[in-house]
């Protein structure tokens, strides 16, 4: 008769082929006093993480490997892996050895034994720190964790933004429907979809430097946790994309004045070839900051890149004409104030090119 899993440990990866393996031994070697799989889930890593993790998983049953095609973050992957998690209790660990897996033991027995809902790994009390992190990095984090705790009122924790934790695998999927599934910060996400405070266990660890491999920490990732706080906070209001997007929008218009003024008064154009030339250069802008930004998990690249263009310049283009006959029509028509009449025109062409550009550019809706 076997053994029912005790604890299913989900490593997120994304060209993690220097680490993959070394994490794998060192979690089996922390968990070997319980029943244990662990769920590799990789994003379609290009550096071989895909083929070390499948040849591991292939000589040992305790090993399970999911790779996903067309999705990215660690947030969605780490609900995936849950999804898939036969284990009573889920923990979540970065794959880059920065985690000090020998805490896994504490994390899991507070959750396996009914001590707590969830229990996470933090940097922020006594015996955690960060080693050798830049005063710059230090503060980023400072913030980022002051700005957590603001609207974390029910369920206050040290290091809201730690990414290492177990919690109660039924748990866990009873508030994937409410997860955002955004960003890196899944932890975040999990304390802000409870509806009730969660019992938490916190267990101080000390965050190691990378040895190998580049981090995941950049400008992209950054927005995506200002993202989730939105969201939480307004997202009921105006969906964080949607706002985004616009805001996206609005940049663009200070770049199509630019080009305008550019080439209309210093390279002295016809104003229709300079209108024209504004429009496009502004048009690829906010193609290519949506890209970047608003939609960074789907973000497209290659031959794809230059075929969204191509297809959100079209968008975009109905989009004009929209606003234009909706501004057009209640002036005219409806003798509505041409001040409103042309912000009406604005948010139709807005919500237009949104909507259309999220399914036909980047298959969001």
């Amino acid at each position: 008769m076997s053994v029912p899993i005790q604890v299913s440990l989900i490593l997120p990866t994304r060209n993690e082929a220097a680490n993959i393996a070394e994490a794998i031994e060192r979690a089996k070697a922390a968990l070997s006093d319980y029943v244990h799989e662990i769920i590799v889930v990789d994003d379609n890593s290009p550096d071989g993480t895909a083929e070390i993790a499948r040849d591991i998983a292939s000589r040992d049953r305790s090993v399970r490997y999911l790779k996903r095609v067309g999705r990215r973050g660690l947030a969605s992957a780490c609900i995936e892996g849950a999804l898939t998690a036969a284990g009573e209790v889920v923990v979540v660990m970065d794959a880059d050895l920065q985690h000090d897996e020998t805490i896994l033991p504490k994390l899991v027995a507070a959750v396996l034994e009914n001590q707590s809902d969830l229990s996470v790994g933090t940097r922020y009390t006594e015996g955690g720190g960060t080693s050798d992190w830049s005063e710059e990095r230090e503060a980023q984090s400072a913030f980022a964790t002051r700005l957590a705790k603001i609207v974390l009122k029910k369920t206050p924790l040290s290091d809201p933004m730690s990414g290492f934790f177990a919690i109660r695998a039924e748990l866990f999927r009873e508030l994937v429907p409410q997860l955002s599934g955004r960003g890196f910060k899944i932890l975040l996400d999990l304390v802000f979809a409870s509806e009730k405070p969660l019992r938490v266990h916190e267990e101080p660890f000390v965050f190691r430097s990378r040895d190998a491999g580049e981090s995941k920490l950049d400008a992209p990732t950054a927005l995506q946790f200002l993202m989730m706080i939105y969201e939480r906070m307004f997202g009921h209001i105006v969906p964080v994309r949607f706002a985004l997007f616009a805001a996206v929008g609005g940049l663009g218009i200070f770049v199509h004045m630019a080009v305008l003024f550019g080439l209309f008064r210093g390279l002295e154009l016809g104003f229709v070839w300079a209108q024209t030339g504004a429009v496009v250069v502004a048009m690829t802008y906010n193609f290519l900051l949506n890209n970047i930004l608003t939609f960074s998990d789907v973000r497209l690249k290659g031959w794809g890149l230059l075929k969204g263009w191509a297809v959100f310049c079209a968008v975009c283009g109905l989009g004009a004409i929209a606003n234009v006959g909706v501004a057009t029509y209640l002036f005219n028509e409806s003798h509505v104030m041409w001040t409103v009449s042309a912000l009406a025109g604005i948010i139709v062409g807005a919500v237009w090119n949104y909507a259309m550009s999220s399914r036909f550019t980047w298959g969001q809706l």
